[in-house]
């Protein structure tokens, strides 16, 4: 019976011990998660909204994890304080001029606090010190402008509709021009003329040719013309035996 007892001791003592060990282990990962047994700073912000985000959560660094929200508190009725405690191992990149902004992980991820990267001239930022904010767009003002954005594409597309519907039916004046067979008409003689005219000026230009007051022009204009021509080649055969030299 004594055997027994001292067994069930044994048992138990070993239980419990093994039940410390767990929370010792849990309250480790936790505090390292949260970076409890670091060495810490903290940093001062204000926002008009903070969007969601709540004590507890991360604060990244150039995309990484390097603290947690200490405190959230409304300090009016237009500004809310943010108190976030940080490693104090990169106390050093962040700078003065750098700026605290709230973004969330993925879409619909939980709210964190993203600090930017500071200017190098700029001087390292003090413990408790306090940085500039970027407000966070919302995501019901990103739908509300969409849905005004997809409002006024529905409207431009019905007047498109009724217009091109006018015009089919010959409603309107660009209706009544597209449809009408008389201006169709006066369009195809307007073409005919130009043509005519254009043929009247070949032939007035090809008699001013044989005139013998003109000739001389002409045939300076032509002496030009192939000088020119024989020019342009010159030069092309120069680049070409130019580049036969390269290539030897």
């Amino acid at each position: 019976m004594k055997t027994n007892k001292n067994a069930y001791k044994v048992k138990l003592g070993i239980f419990v011990s093994i039940g410390i060990l767990i929370l010792f282990i849990i309250i480790f990962f936790i505090g390292s998660n949260q970076n409890l047994f670091s060495s810490k700073f903290k940093i001062n912000t204000n926002f008009r909204n903070v969007s969601g985000l709540q004590v507890g959560g991360q604060v990244r660094f150039s995309g990484i994890a390097v603290g947690t929200i200490e405190s959230v508190s409304i300090i009016n009725d237009s500004t809310v304080n943010v108190v976030a405690m940080m490693d104090k191992d990169v106390k050093k990149f962040i700078k003065k001029d750098s700026k605290a902004s709230i973004t969330s992980e993925g879409v619909i991820g939980d709210k964190l606090l993203m600090i930017s990267q500071g200017s190098s001239s700029a001087p390292e930022i003090k413990d408790g010190s306090f940085i500039q904010s970027m407000e966070p767009v919302e995501f019901d003002d990103i739908l509300a402008s969409i849905k005004i954005t997809a409002e006024n594409a529905e409207v431009i597309t019905d007047e498109l509709a009724t217009m091109l519907i006018d015009i089919n039916e010959g409603e309107g004046t660009l209706g009544k021009l597209l449809n009408d067979e008389g201006v169709a008409r006066d369009m195809e003689k307007t073409m005919e003329n130009l043509r005519q005219g254009s043929k009247g000026l070949e032939q007035n230009m090809e008699a001013a040719k044989h005139n013998f007051l003109l000739r001389g022009y002409f045939k300076k204009k032509e002496r030009e013309k192939e000088k020119a021509k024989k020019e342009a080649e010159k030069k092309a055969e120069e680049a070409a035996e130019e580049r036969a030299e390269k290539n030897k």
